[in-house]
C-alpha cells in the first residue's frame, strides 16, 4: 500500500507523526509537503495529494491541517475524490466500509497524536462493505456527473 500524505502549517506536527507511524507499519509514503510550520496555503498540498490518489499513484490520502476541514473541502472539490474529516475511530470505521473515502482529512489542533494514529488505523484496515453502499455511492456519481 501506498498512501500519498500532505499538509498545511497547521497541521505539520501531526502530517510527521503520521508519516513516522506508517512507516513503522511498513506502509509506502509519498510526502507531498509541507515540510516545515511556515505559513502555506493548504490548497496547495491538497492538491498534489488528490492528484496521487485520483491517478493512482496512491491508493489512499491523508491531509492535515488546523481543522481538516479546509482540506476536505477542497478535497471533494476533485472528481473521484471521497474525502472526509473524521475525529473518531468509529467514524473512521464507517466512512471507508460505508462511503469507500480515499482521502482522511485531520485537525492537529482538534485532536490528539495517540487518538489521530488510532483513527488512521482504523480508516486504513476498514474495508468497502459494498452491496447498498454502492448504489448510494453511484447515486453521489450521478451528482457529481451533473445528472441530477
Amino acid at each position: 500500500m501506498k498512501i500519498a500524505i500532505g499538509c498545511d502549517h497547521g497541521g505539520i506536527n501531526l502530517k510527521n507523526k503520521i508519516r513516522q507511524h506508517l512507516l513503522s507499519k511498513n506502509i509506502e509514503v509519498q510526502d507531498c509537503g509541507a515540510f516545515n510550520d511556515a505559513s502555506v496555503d493548504y490548497p496547495e498540498y491538497c492538491i498534489k495529494v488528490s492528484k496521487a490518489v485520483v491517478s493512482k499513484e496512491c491508493e489512499l490520502g491523508i491531509l492535515c491541517c488546523g481543522t481538516g476541514i479546509g482540506m476536505s473541502i477542497a478535497a471533494n472539490k476533485f472528481k473521484g475524490i471521497r474525502a472526509a474529516v473524521v475525529g473518531d475511530t468509529f467514524s473512521a470505521k464507517a466512512t471507508r466500509e460505508h462511503n469507500n473515502t480515499n482521502i482522511l482529512c485531520l485537525g492537529e489542533r482538534v485532536i490528539g497524536e495517540g487518538l489521530a494514529l488510532d483513527i488512521v488505523d482504523a480508516w486504513i484496515n476498514a474495508e468497502f462493505l459494498g452491496g447498498r453502499h454502492s448504489n448510494r455511492l453511484a447515486m453521489i456519481d450521478n451528482i457529481e456527473r451533473g445528472e441530477v
